[in-house]
């Protein structure tokens, strides 16, 4: 005898500022809008090592490594069994990156949206200075073109 199950479909999670997270996706969809953060790298609860750097690739695959050195950190959701997701009392979010016995603890020192601000202006101002460039590198042809003339 074979039992059937009805098909029913079960909604996606809803996590609101505290959660696990298992699905790797979800993991770099949240990690990649990290700036800077401090870390703190537990093992068997006891501080390896802390400092403080800035995410600058969130990645999944599982040949390479989740590095850390010279204040840049570069993440790998294979490295992880899950995230977790805190908040503590002061309403400080960090996100703790769980293989086995140990934890990569991030703390964001920036919010997602000061990230962007910071990257547009950033990009503003590169723009700025490529308009300049271009416009006296315009000016130099200019010259030089109206020098050839007499």
């Amino acid at each position: 005898m074979t039992h059937h199950l009805p098909d029913t479909k079960v909604p996606a999670p809803c996590i609101v500022n505290t959660g696990i997270i298992v699905n790797k996706l979800d993991m770099r969809r949240l990690l990649t809008d990290l700036g800077r953060v401090q870390y703190v790298y537990i093992l068997d609860g006891e501080v390896h090592s802390q400092g403080e750097g800035d995410v600058m690739e969130v990645f999944a695959s599982p040949q390479r490594s989740t590095l850390v050195a010279n204040q840049a950190l570069y993440l790998n959701v294979h490295s992880f069994d899950y995230l977790e997701l805190k908040q503590t009392p002061e309403k400080e979010t960090h996100f703790d990156l769980v293989q086995e016995g140990w934890r990569l603890r991030l703390t964001p020192l920036s919010t997602p949206l000061q990230e962007r601000r910071e990257r547009n202006i950033n990009v503003t101002v590169i723009e700025a200075m490529m308009e300049q460039v271009m416009s006296a590198r315009w000016d130099a042809e200019f010259d030089d073109d109206c020098s050839d003339m007499f």
